[in-house]
């Protein structure tokens, strides 16, 4: 199986974790926009939706389903969304896409996550994918130093063919940390957040994933926290 029907396949599971006439979190990446296409087929049975970005709001509200912003809704039941890596206790590397910090933020609110990715995200250590952390934009040279200080190797992530920092949907920029080999998640999540001029890591562990769908060429597997 390619990839990408790794990824189909798990985005067609998550479907069974969807609550009917409730409210569902969605993510963002290449394996939520299949959970987005999957949704559309059953989208009369839930209330609607809340997205992690601007990019899965217009792909939502493409496929007619509707979207609320988080300020006017009481409860998620579930949040659907990839990982760049997970390891076995359900703690995750997230951002690759940029929207790690309304990802954290609908994740926590939603009462489970369901992480859905295909195999080779699972990981022993995280770390290998350079990690994500969303800064202010005045203060990105500062949070550079403190997180090199950190062991990592900090390079701001810059737009498509060009020379200018990213700009995520909340008008911050994204450093990607090299070099790191996280033993410990949740205490390098809670030193990073720390930093002042820093809005979100990319570390998912002090609120990790419920159950993770993954793909494999065997068929999706559920491994669960």
């Amino acid at each position: 199986m390619t990839q990408d029907e790794l990824k189909q396949a798990v985005a067609r599971t998550a479907i069974e974790y969807v609550v009917d006439g409730e409210i569902i979190g969605v993510g963002t990446g290449s394996t939520a926009n299949f959970f987005i296409d999957e949704l559309a087929t059953i989208k009369h049975r839930i209330k609607g939706t809340v997205a992690s970005s601007e990019a899965t709001a217009a792909r939502l509200a493409g496929h007619g389903i509707p979207v609320f912003d988080l300020n006017d809704v009481e409860s998620i039941a579930v949040y659907i969304d990839g990982a760049d890596e997970i390891n076995a206790q359900g703690a995750m590397i997230k951002g690759g896409g940029a929207a790690l910090t309304r990802e954290k933020i609908v994740a926590s609110v939603s009462r489970q996550f369901v992480c859905i990715a295909d195999g080779s995200k699972l990981v022993d250590t995280l770390g290998k994918f350079p990690l994500p952390v969303e800064v202010l934009p005045m203060a990105r040279n500062a949070v550079m130093r403190r997180l090199a200080a950190l062991g990592g190797q900090p390079k701001v992530r810059n737009k498509a063919g060009s020379d200018e920092a990213f700009v995520t949907d909340n008008g911050g920029n994204i450093i990607d940390v090299a070099g790191l080999s996280i033993a410990d998640p949740v205490a390098l999540e809670t030193q990073i957040n720390a930093i002042v001029g820093v809005v979100a890591v990319g570390l998912f562990a002090a609120r990790g994933a419920d159950v993770c769908l993954l793909g494999t060429p065997e068929g999706v597997r559920t491994l669960k926290y």
